[in-house]
């Protein structure tokens, strides 16, 4: 059907669309929201020296932290034995930050940040619960135990149409990376895949035994994969609507990590919280 240059086509221009008093509003994407933010917490005390061996722990750990540097890698600092009220005083120091960590291993471990970046508590399930602190980026279980035997490739099912091209560029960056090296990263968002290309990278991928769970901003999810520096990484929403999905070939993902510069707040503001509630 072909219009006149006088007389728009109905549909469009003033008056086509409904108003806001009918009620039509843009329905816009729901952005991430929640973002959180450095909150140091100072538990109640009656009496500061009943709390004594917790705030010593608390200045230990700080030139714990004082020390670490990215060249040495992570620190190891044990829990000292605390009674109830001063372990329950230090753990509330401490907080839940807004990274956690699974490694399914033998025993299994979990790591929880805490709310002073770089600083983990981690805790071994195994037969003999223990615990204790790392300080690092991320948990040196993370880097060692990133990866299982990885699985040899389907063959392509009915409905896979990309699959085999995105695991021949993943298995190429793989041959060629370097520990180190910056990230490449496959935005499968981006690119056009059937469900069964995304069931085809998986089962050609494999699980590994990492698993990451950032609430920064939004939620993200990181898994590990049977490969070495291989990670899925999907970003939610606050709707928990997933709204990027990607394949990120590096020794970590960044947004797991702790940044240096953060790691050396976190032993000033440890130190700080130990001399509010001494």
């Amino acid at each position: 059907m072909a219009y006149s240059f006088t007389t728009p086509p109905t549909g469009f221009g003033p008056g086509s669309q409904p108003s806001e008093e009918d009620g039509e509003d843009l329905n816009y994407l729901a952005m991430p929201s929640g973002m959180r933010t450095f909150e140091p917490h100072f538990p109640l005390v009656d009496d500061p020296e009943k709390i004594r061996p917790a705030t010593d722990a608390l200045h230990a750990l700080a030139a714990a932290a004082a020390s670490w540097s990215e060249q040495r890698g992570n620190l190891r600092f044990d829990l000292p034995a605390l009674d109830a009220q001063n372990a329950k005083v230090f753990a509330d120091a401490l907080g839940e930050g807004e990274v956690a960590m699974l490694a399914d291993t033998l025993p299994r471990i979990e790591a929880q940040e805490s709310v002073f970046a770089g600083i983990w508590r981690i805790r071994s399930l195994g037969d003999d619960m223990r615990e204790h602190i790392e300080i690092g980026a991320v948990p040196s279980i993370a880097l060692v135990s990133a990866s299982v035997t990885p699985p040899s490739p389907p063959m392509p099912a009915p409905g896979v149409v990309n699959g085999p091209f995105l695991l021949a560029e993943i298995t190429e960056q793989i041959a060629k990376r370097r520990r180190g090296d910056p990230p490449h990263v496959v935005n499968l968002t981006l690119m056009p895949h059937t469900p069964e290309d995304l069931d085809y990278l998986a089962a050609a991928l494999g699980a590994g035994r990492i698993r990451f769970l950032s609430r920064g901003y939004g939620n993200c999810r990181i898994e590990g994969t049977g490969y070495p520096d291989v990670w899925r990484v999907r970003y939610y929403n606050s709707q928990d609507a997933l709204i990027l999905d990607t394949i990120e070939i590096s020794d970590i993902p960044e947004v797991a990590c702790a940044a240096v510069e953060d790691i050396r707040d976190s032993a000033t503001r440890i130190a700080e919280v130990a001399e509010a509630i001494a």
